[in-house]
């Protein structure tokens, strides 16, 4: 479909938190060993918008900040990158969530959270923007948005509202185990919803978590698929990602790239996907489009992770494109 301005993109809305991880100046070593720290803005779901934004998409973000300097430091990164903030609320009393990230030698992460609660987790149903998100072609989530209320009702009226208005539901998990009460809530909560979607996609690590089994094979991934679902997604760092539908499934082999930090990478890989199907949902049923489509989200991925911090590393199409040519 051409297109010939903002207003005709459809949109994708995100929905769920946005915060500052602190990562040390230096990589691997201890919370307590770190010189020092710089800020980074993060938060799953905003990862996602910035990464659509960022590949020439329609997003918005919706959800809650606080009414600090960091809260408005935060805003105002995502109208920098063109993602519509009119689904965003301030809280007087609470402040924006902050995690202290450690890297380690292996470029994975282990984080400590600030969150009691922040305000991200106070957004109530009340407070929504009704109107952006049935305007949403395609609406993406998490499961940190369901650990507590107020924020789980607001983020099941959301979902809701989205459905009813006809929109596509795109859910990542996106486990952070820490923030939960126990193992069992995270996985009874992120189970919950599971139904409702209609592409999902979990990482290796998730699978084994919500499966109960250290198998990364299609069998184990295939207790995850429901009747209803259009795309289920593993994805699984340098190896690719697998991917299944009604009609059939395989392997995307991932691109190798000198990573300096995972952060953002599958919120980059999600984003490319949902900026690619928002606007022809057919190519979930056509496997040479889907492969395609997925080898481009794979590369969005592997970029992400050559650079540190999430949202300075989400690529633009000419990043991507010349890393689909190089690998030609």
């Amino acid at each position: 479909m051409a297109s010939n301005g903002e207003n005709d993109k459809s949109l994708i809305v995100s929905f769920g938190e946005m915060l500052i991880d602190f990562v040390p100046t230096v990589s691997g070593v201890s919370l307590a060993e770190a010189p020092g720290f710089l800020k980074a803005p993060g938060g799953a779901p905003a990862n996602v918008a910035i990464a659509v934004a960022r590949l020439g998409g329609k997003a918005a973000f919706v959800g809650k900040l606080g009414d600090d300097e960091f809260g408005h430091m935060l805003a105002g990164i995502l109208k920098e990158n063109d993602v519509i903030a009119s689904g965003i609320n301030f809280d007087k009393g609470a402040r924006t969530a902050l995690a202290f990230v450690t890297l380690r030698a292996d470029g994975e992460r282990e984080f400590m959270f600030y969150r009691n609660p922040s305000a991200d987790m106070l957004l109530r149903p009340e407070e929504l923007n009704l109107e952006l998100i049935r305007s949403a072609k395609v609406f993406h989530y998490g499961s940190i948005s369901l650990i507590v209320e107020p924020c789980r009702s607001a983020h099941l009226e959301a979902m809701k509202v989205a459905k009813r208005a006809g929109a596509l539901l795109s859910y990542d998990p996106n486990l952070r185990l820490p923030l939960w009460p126990s193992a069992e809530e995270a996985r009874e909560q992120i189970l919950k919803i599971w139904d409702e979607a209609d592409v999902i996609k979990v990482s290796d690590v998730e699978l084994e978590f919500l499966t109960g089994s250290d198998k990364i094979d299609d069998e184990t991934a295939l207790t995850l698929w429901r009747p209803n679902f259009k795309l289920l997604l593993v994805t699984l760092g340098e190896n690719g990602c697998k991917y299944y539908t009604k009609a059939f499934h395989g392997t995307v082999d991932a691109f190798h790239v000198k990573t300096i930090d995972t952060t953002g990478a599958g919120d980059s890989f999600i984003g490319a996907l949902l900026c690619k199907i928002v606007d022809d949902q057919s190519v979930l049923e056509d496997e040479p489009k889907l492969r395609e489509i997925l080898r481009f989200a794979n590369a969005c991925g592997a970029i992400t992770t050559t650079k540190k911090g999430a949202i300075p590393a989400l690529p633009s199409p000419d990043e991507v494109h010349k890393l689909l040519n190089a690998a030609k």
